[in-house]
């Protein structure tokens, strides 16, 4: 197609007419070539940090737009994408299921593809997408009923759909695949209704499946269509036939240390909600109450599925403190292989990257309820007073003693990705500060409905502020700078070799900050709440930088009186981007 601009790739290869597309070796060293972003996170560890530093804390203040492209129509619900661009083309998904394909110099819409929703999908926490993958010429996404897509590059025509799980039984899927050695890597999203978290390998070029690894135990995993292994042992931290639906969603998706050759995902709150059921009212016996593998981290052969390692943040978890959020490979100060995982739970976490095992955890909210502390092996030192009562206990059986918890069930920290800094060596963790008065309810299993048995409301923990960006040291846990934000924080982080991190507001702000003293160096106000994820490239000698802007996602759907407090926000649907002019590169 004429349309599309011929761009060079890091001076390695010309992408034009007979390209082969993206290579493995460009998923590997996606954050090394800056002329492109083929991958989410900005390379497969998730560090989301760029090597330039053509925009540098002197000259962001010559920031300015370049174009802007609308989503369009009536589907404006959370935006919640990250970019990639390949090829002179940005790729992004939107609300209900849909592609866009754009011309990075002008802005102007290639092709569009809007997936066919069928009637009664069950998605959670509004019907958003966190993005693509790209890998030949072919790009990949999930939709709202459990589907993955594959999609040519050049038209947006379908060359293949696969149904990851039953959209019926309350699954669905809206995070970004991740390839590896030729395979589409997925999770899926439904915790909230039973249903078990799964990871699945696919062919990339067919579509067909090669391995998939359930994570709840008991279950048993397959590969090349046949039985492989079992998901832990049968019982062991289960009782009866509740492990049939445990819940542990991997809907946040992975990431890959290419290093030990590992993927890592994270798996979501057991189900029920009510922690009592999932232990049969009896007391915790060593680890018999745990739930395996919810609310963990596993590290996953991507060859085969096995589980090589797992690390669980929070045994018998009863607040949905869901364990996904993002494990980051990095090298720390002192040249030690580490993952860092900030959880919803509160704590942060440092993990050793050659067998998951746990090194150290600090608090990154002010106000944790739910545990003392993280003790030497990893557990959690449980203050037993806060965990929500059982109903069974109760005069009349239905509503068990009301908690508040804090941090509330949204999380110190939700689905949205901090960053890594080769700059400073510290994270910047998208983070907020509130609780919840919660209480457990009876509940029995019916497929297609919620599976709480629970009941909250969530609640500021502090006049000032909800939303945090936190600077953090990842050797001691210490907090370097801390920027205070009235709405809670929803989106994406960046950091740059120019000293510079970025992320938005859902007050519709995008902010560049400096990476050492926290300092607000520039900001744009974008029209509509930030719920996405900023990417940085460069083109034709120019450093470039996109945000998608759209409020919506969790926060307006069960935020409770959070949720009041910001409904004055507008909905939206624009991707802004942004670009630093050669002459005003030099200028201070």
């Amino acid at each position: 197609m004429n349309r599309f601009i011929t761009t060079v790739v890091a001076g390695l290869m010309l992408a034009g007419p007979g390209h082969a597309g993206v290579t493995e070796d460009d998923l590997k060293n996606d954050q090394s070539i800056t002329t492109q972003i083929v991958t989410n996170g900005m390379g497969r560890h998730l560090q989301r940090y760029s090597p330039l530093d053509t925009l540098n804390k002197d000259n962001v203040k010559n920031l300015v737009p370049a174009w802007a492209f609308s989503l369009g129509g009536e589907k404006q619900r959370g935006q919640e994408t990250q970019p990639l661009i390949y090829d002179g083309v940005m790729y992004i998904t939107g609300s209900y299921s849909r592609v866009y394909a754009i011309d990075v110099q002008s802005g102007k819409e290639l092709w569009q593809y809007d997936a066919r929703l069928p009637e009664g999908i069950l998605p959670c926490c509004d019907v958003i997408n966190r993005g693509g993958a790209i890998y030949g010429d072919t790009f990949y996404f999930g939709t709202l009923d459990a589907r993955i897509v594959a999609l040519d590059l050049k038209t947006g025509d379908v060359k293949w759909r696969k149904k990851i799980a039953d959209y019926k039984a309350g699954y669905s899927y809206t995070a970004a695949p991740l390839i590896v050695n030729g395979l589409v890597i997925t999770g899926n999203s439904g915790g909230e209704f039973g249903i078990v978290g799964e990871v699945q390998a696919r062919d990339a070029e067919t579509g067909e499946m090669v391995w998939t690894r359930p994570v709840i135990e008991g279950h048993m995993g397959t590969l090349n269509g046949k039985e492989s292994t079992m998901t832990g042992e049968l019982n062991a931290t289960w009782p009866g036939d509740m492990w049939k639906t445990g819940g542990g969603a991997t809907w946040l998706g992975g990431s890959y240390d290419v290093e030990t050759d590992t993927l890592v995902f994270g798996a979501g709150n057991p189900a029920p909600w009510n922690s009592h059921l999932r232990n049969a009212g009896t007391p915790v016996d060593g680890n018999a109450g745990d739930n395996l593998y919810a609310a963990s981290r596993i590290g996953i052969d991507p060859t085969t599925g096995d589980i090589k390692w797992h690390y669980q943040t929070t045994p018998r978890e009863g607040w949905d403190y869901d364990g996904v959020n993002e494990v980051v490979a990095y090298t720390d100060r002192s040249g030690n292989k580490r993952y860092a995982t900030a959880d919803r739970n509160g704590f942060f976490y440092v993990l050793n990257r050659e067998d998951g095992e746990f090194v150290s955890a600090t608090p990154f909210v002010k106000d944790i309820t739910w545990a003392e502390g993280i003790d030497e092996n990893g557990r959690p030192i449980y203050n037993e007073g806060n965990r929500p009562g059982n109903p069974a206990a109760a005069a009349d059986g239905k509503k068990g003693e009301v908690t508040f918890s804090s941090p509330s069930f949204l999380g110190g920290k939700n689905w949205m990705p901090m960053a890594f800094s080769q700059n400073t060596g510290n994270f910047y963790v998208p983070s907020n500060e509130w609780g919840m008065d919660i209480w457990n309810e009876p509940i029995t299993y019916k497929k297609g409905a919620a599976y709480l048995g629970a009941g909250f409301t969530i609640k500021p923990n502090y006049d000032d502020h909800i939303g945090s960006l936190k600077a953090i040291d990842p050797d001691t846990g210490d907090l370097k700078w801390e920027f205070k934000n009235d709405a809670p924080l929803w989106a994406g982080v960046m950091t740059t070799a120019g000293g510079l991190v970025f992320t938005g507001t859902p007050e519709g702000r995008f902010i560049a900050f400096d990476d050492e003293t926290g300092e607000e160096l520039w900001s744009f106000q974008t029209g509509s709440g930030i719920v996405g994820q900023p990417v940085t490239w460069e083109q034709d000698g120019e450093q470039y930088i996109s945000i998608i802007s759209g409020w919506g996602g969790a926060v307006p759907l069960w935020g409770g009186e959070v949720a009041k407090k910001v409904n004055y926000l507008n909905q939206g649907g624009l991707l802004w981007t942004f670009k630093l002019p050669k002459a005003l590169a030099m200028a201070n």
